[in-house]
């Protein structure tokens, strides 16, 4: 029988945990969020009212069905609230040591039966449960942002995960109305691992001067149908986040295309790290707004040569990640599209564009 995850833990309530604990709540589940001061307990509080008052405004929730989401979640900075726990989430910064500290301290207040999961998006889960004096009840389970809206769940196990709780955990991603991806222990897992080697050769791809962000941004959107160019969207995940996820891909692969590009690293230097500090790739008129103040480019750029430099090494990644026994093309697929927000998976534009087209641009 599978297990039963009736109260969650969530330690870390910012903009990831906060969704993550109202995804939980809005499924009638009993949530503890835990942070570790009372001004990042606040900060955490104005997440889950900010990002619910949203939801009523667009007619999304009722007024009273935001009190019962918001009335199912218990926010302290005590961890000792977590011992009844079935499940525990950690959504703290992406650092290594921290990561595995809070697994220390999860093992000194949950259940021996309590399953431990981390959030983490790109470093190994191998090393994070080490932490744990019992890793074999850890695994990782990855949401992506926000994680209210995107349905794509990675479900990751180690070598030491207990045999059967990948299952039970995808079952229960799967009854949040998620869609899970069961995968092992590899850094950046399926998403990440092709979105991001995509991102940086977008980037490196402007280094070499003739082609603007806005150029590429043009021919990624309407000559390949992404929801969004790659410089846009690394504004919107954050500079700084997307060079950590590169760093950490790059020390497990050695691979050159996951070391971050220069202007990558020189924008993060000089703390311009996209939206969330009104300046990146891109400026706008505040930090966290969306709105640029810059004016787009003229797209002097030839779109369909720099979707073929861009899209058809992606596609190959992909080919590669199915051969190698990671992943599945219908897990690739969904990880894309419910992930990522592609109009269609990597596998089904290979079927339209052709292998040996795809395969061509590695030569």
């Amino acid at each position: 029988m599978a297990r039963e995850f009736s109260t969650v833990g969530v330690v870390g309530l910012g903009t990831m945990g906060a969704g993550i604990a109202e995804v939980f709540a809005r499924n009638g589940i009993a949530v503890v969020g835990i942070e570790q001061s009372a001004d990042w307990l606040e900060r955490g509080r104005d997440h889950l009212r900010s990002s619910t008052e949203r939801a009523v405004s667009r007619g999304k929730l009722t007024a009273d069905a935001q009190q019962e989401i918001l009335g199912r979640i218990l926010l302290t900075t005590d961890t000792a609230a977590l011992a009844d726990a079935d499940l525990v989430v950690e959504a703290v910064p992406e650092r290594l040591e921290l990561k595995q500290q809070v697994f220390g301290a999860l093992d000194e207040v949950c259940r021996p039966d309590a399953v431990l999961a981390t959030n983490t998006s790109s470093l190994p889960v191998t090393r994070i449960a080490t932490g744990s004096r019992h890793p074999g009840r850890v695994l990782g389970v990855h949401f992506f942002n926000p994680a209210t809206v995107l349905k794509l769940v990675e479900v990751v196990s180690t070598d030491h995960t207990e045999p059967g709780l990948t299952e039970d955990i995808a079952a229960f991603v799967s009854r949040l109305g998620k869609v899970p991806v069961v995968v092992g222990d590899r850094a950046g897992f399926v998403a990440n691992a092709l979105l991001f080697g995509y991102l940086n050769q977008a980037v490196k791809l402007t280094e070499t001067g003739g082609v603007g962000y806005d150029d590429v941004d043009a021919a990624m959107t309407a000559g390949a149908g992404f929801p969004m160019g790659p410089f846009a969207l690394l504004d919107l995940i954050g500079l700084d986040t997307a060079q950590e996820i590169l760093l950490t891909m790059h020390a497990d692969t050695g691979d050159d295309r996951h070391d971050p590009a220069a202007s990558l690293r020189a924008l993060v230097e000089a703390g311009r790290l996209g939206r969330k500090t009104g300046q990146g790739f891109f400026t706008y008129d505040k930090p966290g707004s969306g709105r640029r103040t810059d004016q787009a480019g003229a797209g002097s750029g030839d779109r369909a040569a720099i979707v073929e430099t861009l899209l058809y090494p992606h596609l190959a990644d992909a080919l590669r990640m199915r051969d190698s026994g990671y992943a599945t093309a219908a897990d690739i697929d969904n990880a894309m599209r419910f992930g990522c927000g592609y109009p269609k998976g990597p596998f089904e534009l290979i079927e339209e564009i052709g292998v040996d087209r795809v395969l061509a641009s590695e030569r």
